[in-house]
């Protein structure tokens, strides 16, 4: 068997501190149902957030959650635009890159019962917002990623 390069250690690294800090944290009592979780909570996806403590906080994150992206539609100069994009990998969630990104949910999108994305994988999970070229992304907030964990019936 081959060794791991650089980029797979850190991953594993990620995965395994991410599993360690979630199941520490303090969640609700854990249930066999997926759960709903609205991202950030009562502030919702907005700039000037940290979302990597809050997904710190509040998980573990189980396959089959929905995570639940709320912000307001752009209506005049005082609303900021965002949106929602799944970044391909670690490396362009570390850079902000998001060449490969999937675009999940556009500037209307998080109005009202807010945008669902079901965590459907066992895999990383890796969110930015895209507005303003990426600004949101890049200043360390507005991203976050999460390992669902699986469920044990």
């Amino acid at each position: 068997m081959g060794s791991f390069t650089f980029a797979q250690c850190l991953i594993l690294i990620l995965a395994a501190s991410s599993l360690a800090v979630c199941t520490a944290s303090r969640r609700p009592k854990y249930t066999h149902a997926p759960n709903k979780i609205i991202v950030g909570g009562s502030e919702g996806w907005r700039f000037n957030f940290t979302y990597t403590n809050w997904a710190r906080k509040n998980g573990p994150f189980y396959v089959n959650d929905t995570l639940v992206f709320k912000y307001d539609p752009p209506t005049d100069n005082t609303t900021i635009p965002h949106n929602v994009y799944l970044l391909p990998n670690l490396r362009s969630f570390l850079k902000c890159n998001f060449t490969g990104a999937e675009l999940l949910a556009d500037v209307t999108q998080g109005g009202g019962q807010g945008f669902e994305f079901v965590l459907k994988k066992w895999k990383p999970h890796y969110f930015a917002c895209g507005e303003h070229d990426g600004t949101h992304c890049s200043v360390g907030q507005m991203k976050f990623f999460v390992m669902p964990m699986l469920r044990w019936y």
